[in-house]
């Protein structure tokens, strides 16, 4: 019987010693392994342009109800934007394009922009994003309509919304448009709705991805766009 219980004492402070160091294992594979292993695979999936290879999202449609008009005049806002090519900063002119700027939040707020892309893309001119179909004609199911200053010249890091030719001057839905050159030469008929005020290095690497075709090389994604006081 003595040497049954001696038995079973040693059993017991083996299974509790092997508990242990499987414990101490897995506190240690989470310092350390676990994070470089993580931290390996968001670099590999980096391409040497700078920007993450990416799926392109499903086309979708989109009807938002206008929005009231939240945003007041001379507020400072600033609109976050995350893409696959790295993150920028706009300077929303709630000045001089309170409308505009109060439609570019509230479909930022809404979540609309998350997940779509830039679609088009002409070197040394423009990048344009914000369409939920990904073919230049989708919107978010209403417009807003506020022109711009008649001496707003489109120079580089100005960001306004695109709009049909057939449609009247500060026309605009969710589609913008980042300068990514000197100056664009455009009349000003596109509503304001800012300035980059930082990243336009992120800009102007998704801009080295146009063709003559005026489309991405990449899915260049907007992963989220947040709204930021200041």
């Amino acid at each position: 019987m003595r040497e049954q219980q001696l038995d079973r004492r040693w059993i017991i402070l083996g299974v509790f010693a092997a508990v242990a160091v499987a414990i101490v294992a897995v506190i240690l594979i989470s310092r350390s392994g676990g994070s470089s292993a993580s931290d390996t695979t968001t670099s590999a999936a980096v391409g040497k342009n700078g920007c993450k290879k990416v799926e392109a999202p499903k086309p979708r449609k989109e009807t938002l109800k206008a929005p009231q008009q939240t945003v007041k005049k001379g507020e400072k806002l600033t609109a976050v934007v995350e893409t696959s090519c790295g993150s920028f900063e706009i300077a929303l002119d709630t000045t001089r394009a309170p409308k505009t700027a109060n439609s570019f939040a509230y479909m930022a707020d809404e979540g609309f922009y998350d997940d779509l892309t830039f679609h088009r893309i002409v070197p040394g001119f423009v990048i344009q994003g914000g369409d939920p179909e990904g073919t230049g004609t989708g919107g978010p199911g209403y417009k807003v309509v506020e022109k711009p200053p008649s001496n707003l010249s489109y120079t580089k890091g100005i960001v306004a919304m695109a709009k049909s030719s057939a449609e009247p001057p500060g026309t605009s839905g969710s589609q913008f448009f980042v300068v990514t050159g000197a100056d664009a030469g455009l009349p000003p008929e596109y509503a304001l709705v800012g300035k980059v005020s930082s990243g336009m290095d992120v800009v102007e690497r998704i801009g080295k991805l146009g063709t003559p075709e005026e489309k991405p090389k990449q899915t260049v994604l907007i992963e989220k766009v947040t709204i930021e006081p200041g």
